[in-house]
């Protein structure tokens, strides 16, 4: 494990006549740090399917899979004939509405009309105005827009289709930025801050990550939460990302192999140590953390001791050390 690397430990072989056992100088620290790894699949931030919101037929489709595309760019476009010929119908409507109105507000100026006639002039011209901006709207629709910068990831249809509302045409994914969704389990969430950024082994490499959101609740009950992580480059999605979340506890105690410790009562563990006088002592500890054939211990034991790495299979409570 890494972490034992801050340890001064030295292994020393003490001799008898028949026997040596080994042992590890003890080093107190006030902290331990515990690394830890997570993987999760890194997702586009933003992924639509693109339909048109009316029926019609496909007259061209201008991009295909991998195309880049930018915000606002027409992708598609369906026959607009008749789309085209109703909101220029409509707006002759509403030109002719319009001139009608400002010709019947004269005429009322000069008292030629009563205050009806021009009320149902005001009502014809509000009428053909809502009717050409309809139009208007259903002529637009004909086009099939971006709604973000991205990089087209299928094609649904081809050119010539009839189709309904709502059948997909394209799928588009976001092409600036991607996320890592991650199971975190909830015992590390606490040490973990949003906003925060954490390293990430992507490719061989450690990449940086923001903590941008964590979801409220656990996915099937497990002791896990689904925390997101924003990324300030574009990778591909679908890859593997891996969190390599490093926690710093406080705690006073040293690291000790796990085949050092031997059960004891009330949940506490005892070890053996060589103190300065050459004599084995029964210690006991309480085990904080553990992690893999290391366990990071706080107890009796003091810098300096030896810690018998055997434990009680390898010496005696009380022997002289010569």
């Amino acid at each position: 494990m890494s972490n034992f690397r801050y340890l001064f430990l030295a292994v020393i072989l003490i001799s008898f006549k028949v026997y040596s056992i080994e042992v590890l100088e003890v080093k107190i620290l006030n902290s331990y740090s515990i690394t830890k790894e997570f993987p999760g699949k890194l997702l586009p931030i933003e992924q639509s399917k693109l339909a048109f919101e009316i029926p019609g037929k496909i007259n061209k489709i201008n991009v295909d899979v991998g195309d880049s595309v930018i915000q606002g760019q027409i992708l598609a476009k369906l026959d607009n004939r008749e789309a085209l010929a109703k909101a220029n119908q409509a707006r002759a409507s509403y030109d002719l509405s319009k001139q009608v109105l400002e010709r019947f507000e004269d005429l009322r100026e000069q008292g030629h009309i009563s205050i009806q006639d021009l009320d149902k002039a005001k009502s014809d011209f509000i009428i053909a105005k809502s009717q050409y901006e309809f139009f208007k709207v259903k002529l637009e629709q004909t086009n099939l827009v971006s709604p973000f910068n991205g990089v087209i990831q299928n094609r649904f249809l081809d050119t010539g289709t009839v189709i309904n509302s709502g059948i997909p045409i394209l799928e588009i994914i976001d092409s600036n930025y991607v996320e890592a969704h991650i199971s975190v389990p909830v015992i590390y969430l606490e040490d973990m801050q949003i906003n925060q950024e954490y390293d990430f082994e992507f490719d061989g490499e450690i990449v940086k990550a923001t903590f941008t959101k964590l979801a409220p609740m656990s996915p099937g009950g497990s002791n896990s939460r689904l925390a997101i992580f924003k990324f300030s480059e574009f990778f591909n999605p679908g890859s593997i990302a891996n969190l390599q979340l490093k926690i710093s506890k406080q705690a006073k105690g040293t690291w000790v192999p796990l085949k050092s410790l031997s059960q004891s009562d009330q949940g506490l563990w005892t070890i053996y140590t060589i103190d300065n006088n050459k004599t084995v002592v029964r210690d006991i500890v309480e085990i904080v953390h553990f992690e893999d054939d290391y366990a990071f211990v706080s107890g009796t034991i003091k810098s300096g001791d030896l810690v018998v790495l055997g434990g009680a299979s390898k010496i005696i409570e009380g022997k002289k050390i010569n």
